[in-house]
């Protein structure tokens, strides 16, 4: 069994889910059971599926959790372009967040192509 705390991957995608439940604690209110709860979801989702990936006894079912948890990360770089769009999110804020999804996108790429 791994320990998905080892993994640097796994280290910034807590980071960015910690950035991204800051960010959107200041969004509209109208907005919590929507962008929001999804941003958040999909944040959160990056590190969770690292973990759970940990934790199952093959190569290709840990893969399997990779690849959900790049899918995520996906997911999460268009919700950030929404905020951007809708105006909830600054432009240094976005660029910092963009640039963090992306590393966390190209790590688990290097990570799946290693199993």
């Amino acid at each position: 069994m791994r320990d998905y705390r080892k993994y640097k991957v796994w280290e910034l995608g807590h980071e960015i889910t910690l950035m991204v439940y800051q960010l959107t604690k200041d969004f509209p209110k109208h907005e919590i059971y929507g962008i929001v709860s999804q941003m958040r979801r999909a944040a959160y989702s990056i590190p969770s599926n690292i973990a759970e990936g940990c934790g199952r006894e093959s190569d290709a079912e840990f893969k399997r959790f990779l690849i959900i948890s790049q899918g995520s990360a996906n997911e999460l770089e268009y919700f950030t372009v929404l905020a951007q769009d809708l105006g909830y999110i600054e432009n240094q804020i976005f660029s910092d967040l963009n640039n963090k999804v992306d590393r966390v996108r190209r790590s688990l790429n290097n990570l799946i192509n290693k199993i």
